[in-house]
């Protein structure tokens, strides 16, 4: 019998997982490189999406100061429902770091004159020994060898792919032709729903700029718009990449809006609103 690729990534979500990288991993903090390692682990606790980078303890430069076991455990009712992935309810980059799925114990960081509270973690599993998992918004800057990364630790199994196209996409809400057009550049993301980014040109709604700002590890950091529709603002339910990373520079200054918030024509068939952290 044939496995979907998709369910075999998806039944170790509520494990505890990792992968070494052989990527030089950085961070700086206070301007100093407080951590530097060749011998980098991605890490993801049970349930949470998107890696930790832990490294071995003598590569951090400063003290780790144990503050006890770690209690903050999330239940089952914590994190967002991703119907189409898992049964279980994922924990996103919205849920803290200090809010642990697996035993172990939480430390202090102090470095550079500087405490972190809760910014290291060392998870009692014997695959991990020496290890310690460190928070990402913690430190001022990452590093995976001389670029700097955003958002979180890359993922090496999630990837996107942006493809030009000629079929028809037609965005509406409530019935208000939002955008209408044949040169879509498509957006394809492990695990996430086909995002469709169209030419300014294409739009028929008025955008407003907000000031919402979000980053991405794999796209860079998009700028939101509210649109006017009806006669009534919907607030940041569209966005676009100004300066992307390399791997999106195909979206960059196109616009894109939240599938989970409107309705998507395609090739003149209705598509089903997705079910993610965004809806």
């Amino acid at each position: 019998m044939s496995s979907q690729v998709r369910g075999l990534l998806a039944s170790g979500f509520g494990q505890l997982r990792h992968e070494p990288t052989a990527k030089r991993i950085q961070a700086v903090l206070g301007g100093e490189t407080v951590v530097d390692s060749t011998r980098a682990v991605l890490v993801w606790e049970p349930r949470r999406i998107v890696p930790s980078y832990a490294v071995p303890v003598e590569d951090v430069r400063g003290e780790l100061v144990p503050v006890g076991l770690a209690a903050d455990s999330p239940d089952d009712e914590v994190g967002v429902a991703l119907g189409d992935v898992t049964t279980l309810r994922v924990l996103d980059p919205r849920v803290p770091f200090t809010m642990h799925s697996t035993p172990g114990e939480a430390v202090d960081l102090r470095v550079a004159g500087q405490v972190r509270p809760g910014a290291g973690f060392r998870p009692a599993d014997q695959d991990l020994a020496g290890l310690v998992i460190l928070d990402f918004g913690a430190f001022d800057a990452w590093y995976e060898e001389d670029e700097q990364n955003v958002a979180h630790p890359r993922d090496p199994f999630h990837r996107i792919d942006v493809l030009p196209s000629s079929r028809q996409v037609r965005l509406e809400l409530d019935g208000q032709l939002l955008a209408v057009s044949s040169r879509p550049v498509l957006l394809f993301e492990t695990m996430l729903p086909t995002r469709y980014y169209l030419p300014r040109a294409d739009l028929t709604a008025e955008l407003v700029p907000s000031s919402t700002r979000t980053w991405c590890a794999y796209k860079g950091q998009a700028s939101y718009f509210s649109a006017s529709v009806g006669g009534r603002l919907v607030p940041d339910i569209a966005w676009s990449y100004p300066d992307p990373q390399h791997d999106a520079a195909r979206v960059r200054d196109l616009i894109a809006f939240f599938d989970e918030r409107i309705d998507v024509i395609l090739d003149g068939q209705r598509r089903a609103r997705p079910v993610t952290p965004w809806s």
